[in-house]
């Protein structure tokens, strides 16, 4: 470890030294004036010590490990009071002013004024990491066999322990000492529970089903296939009763999705070792019924399908699995060819909305019958009523999500069910329907007036700064340790569909526990991905000048503005407002020509997702399905990190961001001066926009390409354009009416029926037959 505790010189040699040699450095809360030992010290010395290591020696930010000293609670000594506070709030500021900076503290050091008394230690250890690393601590020095689990400690003794840790009363320590005397003992052991192990084979196969454990399936497996007269008895028998185990907790809400795949995990790796010796048996086996499943033409998005197909299979159902970018023929082919019960669509972008409508036609136009399932981030009910079911006479359904997918499917599969949910659907689709059309009926202002009324901006040269150079850059400089503190954990969760702000989800009443060991396994396969550089980040962005027409904005070729590159089309907001509220188009965050003013536009394209099929792929080779969607979901999240990363570049070159930038939790936030809008989103919400965005770019040269449907591969990439005016905002378009729509048309040189087909979602009128 390092510190400043001998001065600046000193701290900058060993610093210089650590780099010379590749490592990372611990750096003590320790200046020339001793140890810090209240929040302000802690965090002046360590934002002083991660200054100096990131600007002056060039360190990463993610290999300084800050360590704000852990100092004993409950001495008597009442200037100690507040010792565990001060680490945990300090800790929480140090997180904000230090981005990528990792915080550890050596925990024993809290309760010893207890040792001897593990039990009491304990406690305190348990209660004060579960506060800590809720402000952002990410390790500490600790016996991790000799913890309990926060929600397991006595409730008696965690409100004594937290009365201390918090100051929370005048006598808590005496309290303490007090209990302390009562509850003796010689703690936890470190050792892992394996009296499962003990029982039958059948009961162990469904102990590892349910708690998701690999470790010895293999050798259950075996034994099982040993004891039973056929291989397939083993699958029908055993493993699908604790599966059964898994399911029906799932379904009530009582087991979530992270578990689920885990168990699916432990139950694939047990029926590949048997079906070696199960040869032409595996014909006779019994499921329940076969689903197709596809992700449609043009889009290459599948966490949420791969999802599905999990939890399906978790539940006795065979599934087919045609992957992404899936042509109507081939996906009803296939579902003639394997005598499918169900086809179920997936889709992320807009396009693929037109896409399932396709498909749902050509269903009818065959006259199949087949229940239809849709499904996806960008579906809808109301979508699917209005739009998908009117296509196809049979049975239409959206699903949510994959912890409604088993029941709808049984009842579909159902021929007592199935008239009862087919007719309650249908219902719902029409008033789907008749809300969809009122909708559309919503009251719109003329497109004259709202362009008179604007974003109502008064143009001045210091707010249109010139960017520190113009052109084009490729980005291969940036490493994944320096993307990763950018992370955006909230969403990681929602794919597993785990609902929540991060880091409070992990302390939610219901699902705590469950995110507490998503978290941690995301991390470690975080950690790895990182550590042998298992995806490359590329990318691509830069300036060019700029300037509003109308409703586009205008890239030049010059600086002298003589010649126009290229143009991008907006739409601008045509619902009624209160309040003489403006109309917003990304337009208006651009100077216009007419104020003489040389602005400029930004644009990016970035992806994390170099490497993640393949890693993915190795996974499912090996029957994992958990880590194989566990993969994607972190690509996504590393991708949309990266463009957080790239913007925050962008905004210090262009001279829009203060010298001390913002802490990771503002960035989240988007406490910052412009917006990085992308193509296919409410503001901007046609994908066809790309096309001149990917020309500007040459985005296909980092290898980011473009699909027929405008989604973009890699599926983990994000695109768009930088805006620096201080005023620009995000917003939604929302409904156009036909003016609009024509207009728009014109500027794009599309035919109507083309822009109608591309910006389905925001006709705030009736399309002509």
């Amino acid at each position: 470890s390092i510190s400043l505790k001998e001065g600046e010189a000193e701290f900058l040699d060993r610093a210089r030294r650590v780099r010379r040699y590749g490592a990372g450095a611990v750096v003590m809360a320790f200046d020339e004036d001793g140890q810090a030992d209240t929040i302000e010290r802690k965090v002046e010395i360590c934002a002083r010590a991660y200054q100096i290591l990131v600007k002056q020696v060039g360190f990463a930010p993610t290999d300084i490990v800050f360590d704000p000293n852990v100092f004993a609670v409950a001495t008597g000594i009442e200037e100690h009071n507040r010792y565990a506070i001060n680490f945990i709030e300090a800790t929480r500021q140090i997180k904000q002013r230090c981005p990528g900076a990792l915080i550890s503290g050596g925990i024993s050091n809290l309760s010893f004024s207890f040792r001897g008394n593990n039990r009491v230690r304990e406690a305190m250890h348990t209660a004060f990491l579960y506060h800590a690393i809720g402000a952002g601590m990410d390790m500490g020095i600790v016996n991790a066999g000799q913890l309990e689990v926060y929600e397991e400690v006595p409730k008696d003794v965690l409100e004594h322990v937290e009365d201390v840790l918090f100051d929370r009363r005048s006598d808590a320590t005496e309290r303490l000492v007090t209990l302390a005397e009562t509850v003796k003992g010689k703690g936890k052991q470190q050792k892992f529970d394996l009296s499962w192990r003990e029982a039958s084979v059948e009961a162990r196969l469904s102990h590892a089903l349910v708690n998701g454990v690999v470790d010895f399936v293999v050798e259950d497996a075996e034994e099982a296939r040993l004891k039973y007269p056929r291989p397939l008895d083993v699958i029908e028998g055993p493993l699908m009763s604790g599966m059964a185990v898994v399911g029906d907790p799932f379904g009530a809400g009582k087991m979530f999705l992270p578990q689920v795949v885990k168990s699916a995990r432990v139950m694939k790796k047990a029926v590949a070792h048997l079906e070696p010796y199960m040869e032409d048996e595996k014909a006779e086996g019994s499921v329940q019924a076969k689903v197709l499943l596809a992700t449609v033409k043009g889009d290459v998005h599948d966490i949420g399908k791969n999802i599905v197909g999990v939890v399906l299979g978790c539940n006795n159902y065979a599934v087919v699995d045609l992957g992404v970018m899936v042509p109507a023929d081939k996906i009803l082919d296939t579902a003639v060819a394997e005598r499918c019960d169900i086809v179920g669509l997936s889709g992320l972008i807009t396009p693929s909305l037109d896409e399932m409508v396709n498909v749902a036609a050509e269903m009818q136009r065959r006259g199949l019958n087949l229940p239809l399932l849709i499904g996806g981030a960008t579906t809808s009910r109301a979508h699917t009523a209005g739009k998908i079911a009117p296509a196809y006479d049979n049975s239409t359904v959206h699903v949510l999500d994959a912890s409604r997918v088993v029941n709808v499917v049984s009842d579909l599969l159902s021929p007592e069910r199935r008239p009862e949910l087919d007719a309650k659907n249908r219902s719902e689709q029409e008033k789907s329907r008749k809300l969809f059309e009122h909708r559309q009926n919503r009251e719109l202002i003329s497109l004259d007036i709202a362009r008179e009324n604007g974003a109502p901006i008064e143009w001045r040269s210091e707010d249109v700064p010139a960017p520190a150079f113009q052109g084009r850059r490729v980005i291969d400089d940036v490493s994944l340790e320096e993307i990763v503190p950018y992370i955006d954990w909230t969403f990681f969760f929602s794919a597993w569909e785990l609902k929540g702000k991060f880091p409070k989800i992990l302390e939610h009443e219901r699902y705590g526990e469950a995110a507490r060991e998503l978290y941690d396994h995301g991390r470690a396969l975080l950690d790895r991905i990182v550590s042998e550089k298992l995806l490359t980040p590329r990318g691509v962005y830069g300036f060019w000048p700029a300037n509003q027409e109308g409703d586009d904005i205008v890239v030049w070729s010059d600086e002298a503005r003589s010649r126009e590159h290229l143009r991008f089309h907006m739409l601008r907001q045509q619902a009624t407002k209160p309040n003489e509220q403006p109309y917003f188009s990304l337009s208006d965050f651009v100077a216009p020509t007419s104020t003489g003013l040389a602005d400029h536009i930004g644009a990016f394209a970035v992806t994390t997702g170099i490497g993640a099929e393949e890693l993915s792929r190795s996974f499912e080779k090996d029957h994992d399905d958990y880590n194989s969607i566990m993969v994607k979901a972190l690509a996504d999240r590393l991708a949309e990190a990266f463009a957080e990363f790239m913007h925050e570049r962008a905004r210090r070159e262009w001279g829009c961001e203060p010298e001390d930038g913002f802490s990771s939790d503002d960035l989240i936030a988007e406490r910052y001066s412009g917006i990085r809008p992308a193509f296919g989103y409410p503001a901007c919400p046609d994908h066809t926009e790309k096309r001149a965005l990917w020309e500007l770019l040459g985005a296909g040269d980092v290898g980011i390409s473009l699909t027929e449907h405008f989604a973009m591969n890699p599926a983990a990439s994000v695109s768009g354009i930088y805006l620096a005016h201080p005023k620009a905002r995000y917003f939604a378009v929302g409904p156009i009416d036909r003016t609009q729509l024509e207009d728009y048309a014109r500027r794009k040189g599309m035919t109507v029926a083309e822009a109608e087909r591309w910006l389905r979602p925001n006709l705030g009128y009736q399309q002509e037959p």
